[in-house]
């Protein structure tokens, strides 16, 4: 069994060391490779995943996660198939995520473990997609649109522009259900540059849909 803090937390710990005003504290997640849910059980922790295997340290209370891969089964966010075993490596499940910045890990003696490129983007200030993978989930138009109100001197690559315009214009991005949309749109309203995000929602042509939806979107904005 090994363990890697992973995502957001690696993400934002390396900004600050790069002089990046960004508030330290927040969540931490946890990746655990080569183990199994009954090995989880036996160390004390506590099963919370519905779809995938996700417990509770039994000190800490914070989330750990079985790395997995995960296969695109419909269209939407949730037509996902996960797969989780003792031989799905670090690099598999950081593969899934949504941007290079996002896909590094950390492991107990500080080493970083970046197969994606994240550190190089992040010293170029760029967000960028990990794979073609990002276009199976809508949510992730939404995710990169809030990072750049977020992280507001970083700029979408073009690839990835690209390729969330084409997943509007091909109408994954129809599969959005409002909740989901208020919950990222909201939290980027609520960041130092909103405009940003508007700026990269409308590039892409997914604000202007937001726009004419029903939806929480349409009475706030």
């Amino acid at each position: 069994m090994q363990i890697y803090t992973v995502g957001g937390y690696v993400r934002d710990m390396l900004l600050r060391q790069a002089g990046h005003d960004v508030p330290a504290g927040g969540d931490r997640d946890w990746v655990v490779v080569g183990s199994t849910p009954e090995e989880m059980l036996e160390k004390g922790f506590t099963p919370v995943g519905a779809d995938f295997p996700v417990f509770l340290h039994p000190k800490t209370h914070e989330e750990y996660a079985l790395a997995r891969t995960e296969r695109k089964t419909a269209r939407g966010y949730h037509g996902f198939v996960f797969h989780t075993d003792p031989g799905v490596t670090l690099e598999e499940d950081l593969k899934r995520r949504d941007l290079t910045i996002n896909a590094m890990a950390m492991d107990d003696s500080g080493r970083i473990v970046d197969p994606y490129g994240g550190m190089e983007d992040l010293r170029n200030h760029v967000l960028r997609h990990v794979s073609e993978a990002f276009s199976e989930d809508p949510v992730r138009i939404l995710r990169v649109a809030r990072f750049s109100a977020k992280l507001c001197d970083f700029r979408i690559a073009e690839e990835t522009m690209a390729l969330m315009t084409l997943m509007v214009e091909n109408g994954e991005a129809d599969a959005l259900v409002p909740e989901r949309i208020w919950a990222e749109v909201s939290r980027g309203f609520a960041s130092r540059h909103p405009l940003n995000m508007i700026d990269a929602l409308s590039r892409c042509g997914l604000w202007t849909k937001l726009r004419h939806a029903r939806s929480p979107l349409q009475s706030r904005v």
